[in-house]
């Protein structure tokens, strides 16, 4: 059952330690004298404080600063419910971070993980009246008590989230606010566990045979009420459409290993390769023929590698390649960030970026490890709809302690997270960490990544024993040992740069297979922008002062979470986005409406050329995972989506680059660039094309093209004048229909004839 009807008290550290208030029974919570408030759960402290007038709305103008004064609260959640039925567990789906759990005046239990849930036995439970009091500590403090290291080198507010197991973007990110928060972010429940029950299920598909047939694994652990076994028995059930199959075991041990041979599996592919057949599976455990419990899961029979050397050069000597059933796939994709910057509207926000993802042409998603894990639905989602996670450990940009003791608290995440996710088909790659090898151990020239016992030693073992049915990478970018000793450029990378002019020398420059992150700014529209930027912050000439420093409003939504601009570590990017204007254009505008467009207009074209650019180059290139797809919080940012849900004209571009069957023009050489049939389907597409250019109205090539299956291929030259600043219009029908446009040497263009050409 849930437990509902939560109220909140809290009350600031130096009072509490000073008085010693450690109250057990609602009783002194209702008498304390501190303020108290409904809460809910699921929820976030801050939210319940909004929700009662106390606090103003935390996302508008540079009221988010203000809960910086809020890190020091002690929460007080509690409820009184009945429990006529009874129950043997508390189980709380997630809780914001270090808390005890007071159970009818005693303590039965303490957390120090945000990131997993937690089962509390249910000590001292009775049927009717039970106070349950959840005591969370302020984070901020609790951190202080833990050791710190001198090899630390973070993101500049992030420095407690390396001690503590919590989403690092929670303390200040470049894409989010510091709102270190606080709360019972998921459920709380109440559980009745039987004596004889199914503990674990896992089914997967190590080998694909010649003749077509799958070897199916199985593991099962269940939880006897008698000494011997000899009266159980587990069944193992699966069909999809036409095929199915079906085990039984008489256990010798809880712990059940079996495997056997499924002749024409029907397989999950990913997006455009495939269909996402999924088998609809039962484990049930019976006890003298009466079913005692029973599981129901989705699996995909398919096999997962990753083909990859340490290092890659401007020859493209190297490679980085998924195979998913032995064939390459050519991943298309976004990074996936926090959906809103209180945990617990995670939820809410999913349907609506799940449909962008869908939308706009996605075969990959990379769970970034800055983030929380993600809620089931997503998982859910993806395998049913064909999209690859790279699923990165919660762990981002920085040095973490390698203690003994913080290797348990990762170990103990690990192995939930992995058990709780494993059976997910379109988990594609676990990934142990986001940027650490690069940015925490990798930058000191001495210290060798590759000694990282958490991201080589730690989450191997765990994986090791509890998920082997999926590649493994330390990190991305992964710094292996030739990487390390060699100093050589990495198969996979992380293209970020100067963000400067986006067909400059580091972007075109790049020799990695994959880019895993790469992005660049676009300014949100002028109405989503009213809804959290002041009206007299809004423009005034300009979205700078007069001293060249930000706006406070816009200094404070790029994610600055202090107003001195000459300390603040994000105010560059405010700068970085008139610059890249600027570059484009020429000159800033006088008004926010075409500022607002020509950033824009900016952030699309680049977001079309790195994809193209990769597309184009396929198999020499293998992949791109763009930055980002939707605001965890109202910003100025690399994402295509604001978080009001306004789509940016830079997603409407990417949608139309990562169209399956796509013609686009490559960068000239010697006057002349060569326009290119990408094909990702597994058929291949016949079209007839033509290319206009939009100056004229003129028609400048005509012709018929085979496009091979999963292949790039050129399919004529166009003459590009070494000055010219003109814009085509590639349009193609056949076997399928489309359009695509290249703006020639957009560098210092015209932003009349830009809008007049394409609108």
């Amino acid at each position: 059952m849930t437990i509902t009807n939560w109220t909140l008290t809290l009350a600031p550290h130096k009072e509490i330690r000073q008085s010693g208030f450690e109250p057990l029974t609602v009783a002194e919570l209702e008498n304390c004298g501190y303020p108290s408030v409904p809460a809910s759960v699921p929820g976030n402290f801050e939210l319940d404080l909004f929700k009662a007038g106390l606090i103003d709305d935390p996302y508008f103008g540079v009221n988010t600063l203000e809960l910086q004064k809020l890190e020091n609260r002690h929460l007080w959640y509690y409820t009184v419910f009945d429990a006529p039925e009874g129950g043997d567990v508390l189980y709380f789906g997630g809780i914001d971070t270090f808390a005890d759990i007071i159970l009818n005046g005693k303590m039965i239990g303490h957390t120090e993980n945000m990131l997993i849930p937690h089962e509390i036995p249910a000590e001292g439970l009775r049927e009717t009246g039970n106070e349950l009091i959840v005591h969370i500590y302020p984070t901020a403090i609790m951190a202080r008590e833990l050791p710190g290291t001198a090899a630390g080198l973070h993101q500049p507010y992030t420095d407690d989230a390396f001690t503590v197991r919590k989403p690092g973007s929670m303390f200040g990110w470049d894409i989010m606010p510091r709102i270190v928060s606080g709360g019972l972010w998921k459920p709380v429940k109440l559980i009745k566990k039987a004596p004889d029950r199914l503990e674990e299920a896992f089914l997967y598909s190590p080998v694909l045979k010649p003749d077509g047939s799958a070897v199916i694994e199985s593991y099962v652990r269940f939880t006897a009420d008698e000494d011997l076994l000899t009266d159980y028995r587990v069944v193992i059930e699966g069909s999809c459409g036409d095929s199915s199959f079906r085990r039984e075991v008489k256990p010798f041990t809880v712990n059940i290993h079996r495997n056997f041979t499924l002749p024409s599996p029907k397989l999950w592919w990913p997006r455009g390769s495939g269909e996402q057949n999924l088998y609809d599976v039962s484990v049930r455990l019976y006890k003298n023929d009466v079913l005692c419990d029973e599981k129901k899961f989705r699996f995909g029979v398919r096999t997962a590698e990753l083909e990859r050397t340490s290092c890659t050069d401007k020859d493209g000597n190297g490679e980085f390649v998924f195979r998913i059933n032995g064939r390459k796939i050519f991943c298309l994709g976004t990074n996936w960030v926090p959906l809103d910057a209180f945990p617990s509207r995670h939820i809410d926000y999913l349907p609506r970026a799940l449909a962008l993802l869908d939308d706009i042409g996605c075969n990959m998603v990379r769970c970034w490890g800055g983030n929380a894990y993600e809620n089931d639905e997503f998982y859910d989602f993806c395998d049913e709809h064909g999209i690859m996670i790279w699923q990165d450990f919660s762990m981002a940009c920085g040095y973490y302690p390698q203690d003994e003791d913080f290797r348990k608290k990762l170990a103990t995440e690990a192995e939930s997270v992995v058990k709780r996710l494993r059976q997910h088909v379109s988990l594609t790659l676990w990934s142990g960490d986001n940027e650490c090898d690069s940015c925490g151990l990798g930058s000191r020239p001495y210290v060798d990544p590759n000694q990282n016992v958490l991201t080589r030693k730690v989450l191997p073992d765990v994986l090791r024993q509890h998920d082997f049915s999926r590649p493994y990478l330390p990190s991305s970018p992964y710094m292996d040992e030739e990487a390390f000793r060699t100093g050589g450029k990495p198969s996979e990378d992380h293209l970020w740069g100067p963000r400067d002019y986006f067909k400059g020398d580091f972007y075109k420059g790049s020799v990695c297979h994959f880019a895993s992150e790469t992005g660049y700014h676009g300014c949100p529209s002028p109405e989503s922008l009213k809804k959290f930027i002041p009206e007299d912050h809004l423009w005034n000439g300009g979205n700078m002062k007069p001293d060249g420093t930000p706006d406070e409003a816009w200094l404070v939504h790029a994610a600055s979470m202090e107003l001195d601009a000459a300390a603040s570590p994000y105010a560059y990017r405010i700068k970085l986005m008139n610059d890249q204007v600027v570059t484009l254009f020429g000159a800033l505008p006088d008004d926010l409406d075409t500022y607002a467009r020509m950033s824009q207009i900016s952030q699309a074209e680049a977001k079309k050329y790195f994809i193209e650019r990769f597309r184009l180059s396929k198999w020499r290139r293998t992949g791109i995972l763009w930055w980002n797809l939707i605001d965890g919080w109202p910003q100025i940012s690399d994402a295509v989506v604001d978080h009001y849900g306004v789509k940016k004209l830079a997603y409407h571009y990417i949608k139309r680059s990562q169209q399956p069957v796509c013609l686009m023009c490559d960068e000239p050489e010697n006057g002349v660039s060569g326009i290119y049939g990408v094909n990702d389907t597994m058929q291949d597409a016949a079209v007839d094309y033509t290319v206009t250019r939009l100056s004229d109205s003129a028609v400048v090539i005509r012709g018929r093209a085979l496009l091979p299956a999963d292949s790039s291929v050129k399919v004529c030259e166009l003459p590009v004048g070494a000055d010219e600043k003109d814009c085509y219009l590639i349009e193609w029908s056949g076997d399928v229909t489309g359009s695509n446009h290249y703006f020639t040497n957009i560098i210092d263009i015209s932003y009349d004839a830009y809008t007049e050409m394409l609108g």
